[in-house]
């Protein structure tokens, strides 16, 4: 899913490449799984799309937050705009974000409707930011990364077909038995 929506966003003209920032370990969030062996399967995601780019910065202590990360990016590509790709559901909640207001001012959000949202309305929390977020039209599957592992814990690999999952990917997470 995200994959396809990064090449999705890139086809359409929204951006001309995304680079993933897997979080550090150093988040905090139930059932994580190491750094490593998530940085490993964007890479194997990836593979083969010259656009679509990995950064293991998020796993450095002094990126520990989203506006630190996109700071560091501005900073680097600097006559460029530098967009945040969020779900709607993870706008929803963005006012508990460290520095939201920050990211708000500096940075465009490039929204993904998900759970069929009203983006509009959620939209109108952050008015004052408005033009500052742009609601992407990109197609997509409604499963999400919570799903897929929930569906492995419950019912292990043998079902889950490419559909869902990059094929090397899942082969990476039964070797490494994530997940299950």
């Amino acid at each position: 899913m995200h994959k396809d929506i990064a090449v999705n966003l890139i086809k359409n003209n929204y951006l001309d490449k995304v680079i993933y920032v897997p979080t550090g370990d150093n988040y905090k969030k139930q059932d994580l799984i190491l750094f490593k062996d998530r940085y490993n399967m964007i890479k194997l995601m990836i593979s083969n799309n010259k656009e679509l780019l990995i950064s293991d910065i998020g796993n450095n202590e002094n990126y520990q937050y989203t506006y630190q990360v996109l700071d560091y990016y501005k900073s680097i590509y600097k006559e460029d705009d530098i967009y945040f790709i969020c779900g709607s559901d993870n706008l929803k909640e963005l006012d508990c974000w460290m520095e939201y207001k920050y990211i708000l001012s500096n940075f465009k959000i490039l929204v993904i409707r998900r759970n069929n949202d009203d983006i509009d309305d959620i939209i109108y929390k952050y008015y004052k930011w408005k033009d500052n977020i742009i609601t992407a039209n990109v197609e997509l599957n409604y499963i999400s990364s919570t799903q897929i592992r929930n569906y492995l814990k419950e019912s292990g690999t043998t079902n889950i077909t490419k559909d869902i999952i990059d094929k090397k990917v899942l082969e990476y997470i039964i070797s490494k038995n994530l997940y299950i």
